[in-house]
């Protein structure tokens, strides 16, 4: 609980700055009317638009030259195609939904195109501190020769802001000074930052400097013609509300970056006017953009299914289907604003004289209501098509759909339907991207995505306050039907969508409590045992070990086991089961992890299921290669093979003999195994690991048939056997022998054991995973492969890491990577350790069991 009450202060306070922010619109804006605000739309000349559009045009090339001085600055330049790509619809819904969403997408498509999790993280940082510079330097500029006065609304103790614009000098000037003189990198926490030169440094403020003058632009040529009205003192203005906006934590600076600008120039220029020119000014800089990146990933969607374009779709594909989801979820959000605040505003009412003629006045009302409550409908849904649910998808199609005809129907907002449209089509054709097949009643929601929707909520009813605050309230508005009924329709649009979001709270209030994990000691394990055998994946049999809880899914067909250590939630392995159940079992066990405040990690996964962990923005590390033995191909014939054919005949010229005992004749053999195993750990002078591999427990060896040599009838080595379903493969987890075994004991077993799988008709043996290997180790390479590549050259002393893969290169393997998905970042090291941790954890008494 204490930890949900930490996560809500953020929201709660964003919540309540825009709360007095629309206090003091309401109180700046008391002398006007809404009519006022539209008429300024209705007044903006062509030329206007036009300059507003071209600045906005510059201002995004500006954008993107962020990332192409980072990108340089990391040493891994791209080519400008990518960098603008990244740069627009990143920077695109960015600046409408705020800088996690920035660098998310950063992240998704520059890990795409392989940069590391390092270098990511110092591009971040780099624009990050560029645009302050920016800003900075703009900003103490013109508040050291344009000092701003304050507004008596706002009370402070000083009168102008001349200190701070020397303190935004200073600060500038400090780290162009640094830039000058210190040559050795900044190390902050634990990463090392080199200190760009002089050069790059001023090409860095230079282009912050252009995107801040442009952005500012915009909005300049939007508002009325001020005589007193400086540009320089504009730019001041504008910049204090790009501050306070960012410091508001509200997605995009929404009502706080108004707030401020019309408590500046309401004192030279009407307010209604400003708040007409902030509105066109967040339809262009801001939607705008963001209603084409949308299209264009939309588009891509339907580019990936002609195979005439797949050059264009490759270079697409690499990274679109991580961000179409969030991409989608944003741009539906927008579009239950836009039917909300639709519902709040008056009608055209020449389109509502003409339209009379054809359409009823019932037929009006009811989609004027309607259309609020699939706006209400789409700000809940949109969560769900974030975390790829199949049932928000069709919802929300159905909606998109019926708010188009809404639109058109209850006044003939045809500007409504086109961009409702264009939401439509860039959803239909990104079916494949949401597959999760659960209730979105049962979907837990962020404090910050119900902060957003309260917002929308507050914004709507405001709005509708605002416009028709010269009706004086009476009852009887709610029983008032006619065509110049705006103020009785928004009253009952918003009563009803205020009901339905209450309502739609009130069900997940009610909802039945999430269940409980099932740990191994609640699980009925006989359908662990029932989901094992009919596996084709051999870590499936690790769920016998009893060091694992497990975590079913619904219809007890899959399952997911784990273990905990710290903050650490590891899963090993994919889930167990059909593949159909694996992503929602997944998202599942994140949701989970999540809940209890833990990192959600699964270990040794394969590369087929990779995007499903991207999806719960995860991040990747090779762990090494599996190899796996083709078995119908496998024979001890040919030159190839001389030396397999060697080792059995020397082993049975010893008079060793190879023997396959069935499970339930293991038992009577387990005291002698165990004499082998005690023997075998004391040679080798290790301990029993655990979690990812097996170790010595009566009870669980007493799961398997096992493999075993006999020399001269008494046993030396043995191994358990995996066996998967349908004869897909074979493997072992545990294998030992006496110190006194012959030479290539265990090569004989294994020879033996593949011969026995092959006329058995299994198709695969799976020798398993040689930790580090394949990993490059180039010095472009991600720092964490480059670690794994020097351990796998050098660890001989703690584990014989290129001997194991030597060892299994002699059978002619086909090798399959195995990742590490997990939160990426400063947390690597500590989660890499607390699955070391697991994996060496101490299992005392095991072998007494």
């Amino acid at each position: 609980m204490k930890k949900i009450l930490i996560r809500s202060i953020g929201p709660l306070f964003g919540v309540f700055l825009f709360a007095a922010a629309l206090w003091v619109l309401q109180y700046e804006l008391k002398e006007y009317h809404y009519h006022d605000v539209a008429h300024h739309f209705k007044t903006l000349s062509l030329l206007r638009l036009f300059l507003a559009f071209v600045f906005t045009l510059l201002g995004y090339l500006a954008l993107i030259g962020y990332d192409f001085l980072a990108l340089r600055y990391v040493n891994h330049p791209l080519a400008y195609s990518k960098i603008a790509t990244a740069g627009f619809i990143g920077y695109a819904f960015s600046n409408n939904i705020g800088i996690s969403m920035l660098a998310a997408i950063r992240y998704r498509l520059y890990a795409a195109w392989g940069l590391s999790t390092i270098d990511i993280t110092k591009i971040v940082a780099f624009c990050g501190l560029a645009f302050w510079l920016g800003i900075f330097t703009i900003g103490g500029i013109v508040f050291m020769t344009k000092p701003l006065e304050i507004p008596s609304l706002i009370h402070v103790r000083f009168a102008s802001i001349h200190l701070l614009g020397i303190c935004f000098i200073i600060f500038v000037g400090g780290f162009l000074l640094l830039s000058a003189l210190r040559k050795n990198p900044l190390k902050i926490l634990r990463l090392e930052f080199s200190v760009p030169s002089l050069k790059f440094s001023l090409s860095s403020i230079t282009i912050a400097c252009m995107d801040v003058l442009l952005n500012g632009s915009v909005l300049y040529v939007l508002l009325p013609s001020i005589g007193s009205l400086s540009y320089l003192t504009f730019i001041g203005i504008f910049i204090l509300s790009q501050i306070a906006g960012l410091i508001s934590q509200v997605p995009g600076g929404l009502g706080i970056m108004e707030t401020v600008i019309i408590l500046f120039l309401s004192p030279v220029a009407p307010a209604s006017s400003v708040l007409g020119a902030l509105l066109t000014f967040r339809g262009i800089y801001y939607l705008l953009p963001m209603c084409i990146a949308a299209i264009l990933l939309g588009i891509n969607e339907l580019l990936q299914r002609k195979e005439a374009l797949t050059l264009t779709a490759r270079f697409f594909g690499q990274w679109v289907p991580e961000i179409v989801p969030n991409v989608l979820s944003f741009s539906t959000f927008v579009g239950g604003i836009i039917l909300i605040f639709s519902g709040s505003t008056p009608t055209e009412n020449i389109r509502m004289m003409w339209f009379r003629e054809f359409i009823p006045l019932p037929i009006m009302e009811i989609s004027h209501f309607f259309g609020s409550l699939a706006g209400v409908l789409l700000l809940i849904l949109a969560w769900g098509l974030q975390r790829r649910m199949n049932a928000a998808y069709h919802l929300t199609v159905a909606l998109l759909a019926s708010g188009i005809v809404f639109s058109l129907l209850k006044g003939f907002d045809y500007e409504e339907a086109i961009i409702l449209t264009a939401m439509l089509g860039a959803l239909l054709p990104s079916h494949q991207h949401f597959y999760r097949k659960t209730s979105l009643i049962n979907e837990p929601y962020t404090p910050g995505w119900i902060a957003a929707i309260v917002l929308v909520m507050l914004s709507s009813i405001w709005l509708g306050l605002f416009s028709y605050k010269h009706i004086e309230y009476s009852s009887e508005l709610w029983w008032h039907f006619s065509l110049s009924g705006d103020a009785p329709r928004f009253l009952r649009a918003t009563v009803g969508a205020c009901v339905l979001a209450l309502f739609f709270a009130l069900l997940k209030l009610l909802r039945s409590a999430t269940a409980k994990p099932y740990v191994s000691g609640a699980v009925d394990l006989t359908i662990v045992r029932t989901i094992v055998k009919n596996s084709k994946k051999m870590y499936a049999n690790l769920a016998f070990l009893g060091d694992k809880s497990f975590l079913l899914s619904e219809s007890k067909n899959a399952f997911i086991m784990y273990a905990t250590h710290g903050k650490s939630w590891v899963a090993m392995g994919d889930p167990v089961g059909p593949e159909s159940e694996m992503p929602e079992l997944i998202w599942k066990f994140h949701e989970m992890c999540d809940l209890h405040g833990g990192w959600t990690i699964f270990y040794e996964v394969e590369q087929k299921h990779l995007y499903k962990y991207i999806d719960l923005g995860l991040t990747l590390l090779k762990l090494g290669e599996e190899a796996r033995v083709s078995l119908p191909t496998f024979s001890l014939e040919g030159i190839a093979r001389k030396g397999l054919r060697h080792t059995r005949n020397h082993l049975e010229k010893e008079g060793c003999a190879f023997e396959l005992v069935p499970k339930e004749k293991v038992p009577a053999l387990l005291p002698e195994f165990k004499i082998i195993s005690d023997a075998w750990l004391a040679e080798k002078n290790i301990t029993e690991k655990s979690f990812c591999t097996g170790f010595f427990n009566t009870e669980y060896l007493k799961n398997f048939p096992a493999g075993i040599v006999r020399k001269n009838g008494k046993i030396i080595a043995f191994l358990n056997l995996w066996e998967g379903a349908e004869k897909e493969e074979l493997s072992s987890d545990l294998m030992r022998y006496l110190p006194e075994s012959p030479n290539s004991t265990m090569e004989y077993l294994f020879i033996q054991l593949m011969l026995w799988g092959k006329q058995e008709g299994y198709k695969w043996f799976n020798f398993g995973m040689a930790p580090f290997s394949g990993l490059e180790s180039r010095v472009s390479a991600p720092v964490w492969n480059r670690l794994g590549a020097f351990i796998f050259r050098h660890g001989e002393h703690f584990f014989n890491f290129q001997g194991l893969r030597q060892y299994k290169e002699k059978f002619d393997p086909v090798w399959e990577p195995k990742y590490l998905a997990s939160p990426g970042g400063f947390t690597l090291p500590r989660i890499l350790t607390n699955i070391a941790f697991l994996i060496s954890k101490s299992s005392q008494g095991a072998g007494e069991k």
